[in-house]
């Protein structure tokens, strides 16, 4: 009797054991470092992008989490400094002695400086639509992926939007295309690409750096409206520098129909308080704009139907808050990629690396997501981090934006090569040896 209740006892232990080990488990959350900035000059990016991240993750966790396993964050203020961003990364990248699993460092010189810091600490690093662009190929940048599209694609399909308006591409010899661009990594960018398609369809490239944070333009605009007169401008800004340069050009008289902001310079910040100097404006985008997918619909009714929402209920379904969206869809669709293999787990930073490498948004996934019709479908692989995606061009009426553009695909026939070419470089000065066994 006594030995028929010690071995009823060793297996209720062992079951006690099991039980509660799984529930360690199921306990067990995903972390995501956040990096933000909501304070200063660059605040009008930031703002939006904070709340729509904040608000998808507490969607997916409000609706069961990714597969059962839910999302944890911590968040670090830094201004858009490079030096700051480095120190928040480095102050939240891992939470309860748990390395984080990817970050979204939202400015190109972070980008560049955590490369090899989140390449040690084993954590995925999305640049999306923005960073380092020769990091999309993966065969030498393993941990960090640039999708669903990249600055030098972004210009390539500007050119094409240009060269329509034209009459066809064969129309810019002889034009003149001017970028005014922040004075920093991230606005200097395109340059490399805009240079190769001034020699390839013989327009003239014209430069204009503006220095941090782009409040002082009335001499470029001068310069613009006065002496060079382009054909076009392209506007890299960021923060109060794009709603700067709408107002300087429409005091100037050069017509602003005739500016095009690349996707950061494109949100109803800067171009709400430009007022009716920004009425004609125009701008890229990677994905729709508005809140009548049935994700938007979801997000009001299971967070801000519960009081649970990140900022104003009036910011959902602007530009980059649904770039928030964007962000937050590639990481979860690269979560449950990686669980497939790993299974239903909180999967690790090295893990997630895999699962990016393998994210289908097919047509019917992204309507299966309440997404249908945002954006194009998206495939990333191993040795293609950026994937192959499209962009449209939208125009603001004063109060919205309005005639969206067809999508347009990139001239990837002549950014690919220059991806390749300069991620060997990076290569052999790192030494770095490139992958084999991508497909």
């Amino acid at each position: 009797m006594n030995n028929l209740v010690k071995k009823i006892t060793i297996v209720m232990l062992i079951g006690v054991v099991f039980s509660l080990t799984g529930l360690a488990q199921a306990a067990e959350k995903i972390y995501v470092p956040m990096l933000t900035y909501t304070t200063g000059p660059y605040a009008p990016g930031g703002l939006p992008i904070d709340q729509g991240f904040r608000d998808y993750f507490k969607y997916v966790n409000a609706t069961g989490g990714v597969n059962g396993v839910m999302l944890d964050w911590e968040t670090c203020e830094y201004g858009y400094n490079t030096g700051r961003g480095v120190e928040c990364y480095d102050r939240i990248k891992s939470k309860n002695g748990k390395m984080g699993v990817a970050v979204f460092p939202l400015s190109t010189g972070v980008t560049y400086a955590l490369i090899p810091k989140t390449q040690a600490d084993g954590m995925v690093l999305h640049s999306m639509g923005y960073g380092r662009t020769d990091a999309s190929d993966g065969r030498v940048f393993s941990h960090v992926f640039t999708a669903p599209m990249t600055y030098w694609s972004q210009v390539t399909a500007i050119t094409k939007y240009i060269g329509e308006q034209m009459g066809g591409l064969n129309n810019l010899k002889g034009k003149k295309i001017a970028l005014v661009y922040h004075n920093s990594a991230y606005g200097k960018e395109p340059i490399k690409t805009l240079e190769v398609l001034s020699k390839k369809y013989g327009f003239k490239f014209l430069k204009y750096p503006v220095n941090h944070p782009g409040l002082e333009q009335k001499s470029t605009w001068l310069k613009i409206g006065r002496q060079t007169k382009p054909d076009f401008a392209i506007i890299f800004g960021w923060g109060v520098m794009t709603q700067t340069s709408i107002k300087e050009a429409k005091a100037i008289g050069y017509p602003v129909s005739k500016i095009i902001g690349n996707w950061w310079s494109a949100s109803e910040n800067d171009t709400r308080p430009a007022g009716a100097a920004s009425v004609g404006y125009k701008a890229a985008g990677f994905h729709t704009i508005g809140k009548k997918y049935q994700l938007h619909k979801d997000i009001l009714a299971k967070v801000y139907g519960a009081g649970n929402g990140s900022g104003e209920k009036s910011v959902v379904g602007e530009v980059l808050y649904n770039r928030a969206l964007v962000q937050g869809v590639i990481l979860t669709e690269a979560i449950r990629a990686a669980q497939k293999k790993y299974g239903n787990i909180a999967i690790n930073g090295k893990q997630l690396a895999w699962g990016y490498e393998h994210v289908n948004l097919t047509s019917s996934r992204l309507n299966e997501l309440g997404l249908g019709g945002f954006m194009k479908p998206l495939k990333i692989t191993c040795a293609n981090h950026e994937g192959a995606n499209n962009l449209l061009i939208h125009e603001w009426d004063g109060n919205n934006w309005v005639n969206p553009s067809k999508w347009y695909t990139p001239m990837y026939d002549v950014t690919r090569p220059m991806i390749e070419s300069s991620a060997a470089a990076y290569a052999k000065e790192k030494g770095i040896t490139p992958r084999s066994n991508c497909n």
